[in-house]
């Protein structure tokens, strides 16, 4: 985090994937804990017009279409200037075509006279396979196509694109030698990068070289049921219960029905999620960084004894989750920035199976789990009896004792 705000400013040609990448990065960089909004100035555009008619709109003449866009891309960039001078945002991502330097130019100045740092990032796609799958997966699930056939609208998209084709002007070596980008082509296949200039354009850049279009499914699973799980104890490295082994047998079935092509199987390096892949009988990758998070002097402990042992830091823990660190031990913020590898590398790969912890699990499933980003999610459940590990947040939190008072109240059942 640093107090001079950044601006990453979106550029290219309709159906190159710009909102695609948007969101993605947003997902990304909110996850690691940047804050981070996206302003999409096509929204705004069908926030002001309520009922798109054709391509028209977007031709270089249309007088009326061009104030339109340009009172869009305004009130786009002053939420952008709300939204990281006052309401303490860190990233705001600009989507928006952007595709003349004369548009970059007044960008770049309005980032300047605010105080950001300005940073591009161009997709520029010749492949029509991957235009033509964009424009089917994106594009005709449009608002402005809801009362068109498919033909209708991908002919009328294509004429849209038309109208900015002529006007376009790509990021260059030499006329944009001073500029901060990155220059994604058709998709992955190769990059130009300028002028990286901080630690934040260093982490967009390294995520950006790593995500792909492919579809593909990822599937985390929670390994089977420990001998601790039984006895209510958290963490340590215990095997597998006799139910554990269950469901490990269970997950090999359901895993070798789906005839999953080059599947990929990663564990941590505990005990219980080796078990539980061992019963796959693949090849399997063991990972450290996938370890469940670490209770420090809590480890193997019941909730009812770091309660009686730890008054206060068990009141501490449920008033912040997510920032509690257990003492000589981790938090879940610390765990988000041990997993971010993982989810580098889940990015850049395909089919895998992760058999990790529940700690783990929330963590790389509140990256996932931003649905617009391009996620379908569905659970599975195998039907194996396990031991519920969940607790829920108590309601009633007292820290204000002192620390020898400090007490938590737990329902019993838990």
């Amino acid at each position: 985090m640093t107090n001079c705000p950044t601006l990453i400013v979106m550029v290219g040609l309709p159906a190159r994937g710009k909102t695609y990448i948007s969101k993605k990065l947003t997902r990304y960089l909110n996850w690691i804990g940047v804050p981070t909004k996206e302003f999409n100035v096509g929204q705004y555009r069908r926030d002001l017009v309520k009922k798109y008619k054709s391509f028209e709109f977007f031709l270089p003449d249309n007088e009326e279409g061009l104030k339109i866009r340009k009172q869009c891309a305004l009130a786009a960039l002053n939420d952008v200037r709300q939204y990281l001078s006052e309401e303490n945002g860190h990233v705001a991502v600009f989507d928006a075509t952007n595709t003349t330097r004369e548009r970059r130019e007044t960008i770049y100045k309005f980032g300047e006279e605010n105080g950001y740092k300005t940073f591009f990032v161009e997709s520029v796609c010749v492949d029509p396979e991957v235009i033509a799958a964009n424009i089917v997966q994106v594009k005709l699930g449009s608002p402005d196509y809801v009362d068109c056939s498919n033909d209708e609208a991908t002919e009328d998209f294509m004429k849209r694109i038309e109208c900015y084709k002529n006007s376009y002007e790509t990021l260059d070596e030499n006329l944009d030698k001073d500029l901060s980008y990155i220059k994604i082509m058709d998709v992955g296949r190769s990059y130009l990068v300028n002028r990286v200039m901080d630690h934040i354009q260093s982490r967009i850049v390294y995520y950006l070289m790593n995500i792909h279009v492919t579809p593909r499914s990822i599937y985390l699973c929670r390994h089977g049921e420990s001998e601790l799980n039984l006895k209510g104890r958290i963490g340590g490295d215990p095997g597998l219960s006799v139910r554990g082994k269950e469901f490990a047998k269970s997950l090999a079935q359901f895993i070798n029905e789906q005839n999953i092509k080059d599947l990929k199987v990663w564990t941590s390096q505990m005990k219980r999620t080796i078990q539980t892949a061992e019963a796959l009988g693949v090849p399997y990758e063991q990972w450290k960084v996938l370890n469940e998070i670490d209770a420090g002097v809590c480890e193997e402990m019941t909730y009812e004894e770091i309660q009686e042992n730890y008054p206060l830091e068990f009141a501490l823990r449920d008033q912040d989750k997510y920032r509690y660190r257990y003492p000589k031990g981790e938090s879940y913020e610390d765990l988000v920035q041990r997993l971010e590898p993982v989810i580098m590398e889940l990015e850049r790969q395909e089919n895998v199976l992760v058999i990790c912890h529940q700690a783990v699990m929330r963590c790389l499933l509140a990256y996932f789990l931003d649905k617009p980003a391009g996620c379908k999610v569905e659970s599975i459940f195998l039907n194996v009896e396990a031991v519920n590990t969940h607790r829920d947040k108590p309601e009633n939190v007292d820290i204000s004792r002192r620390p020898e008072e400090a007490l938590v109240t737990v329902p019993a059942h838990q």
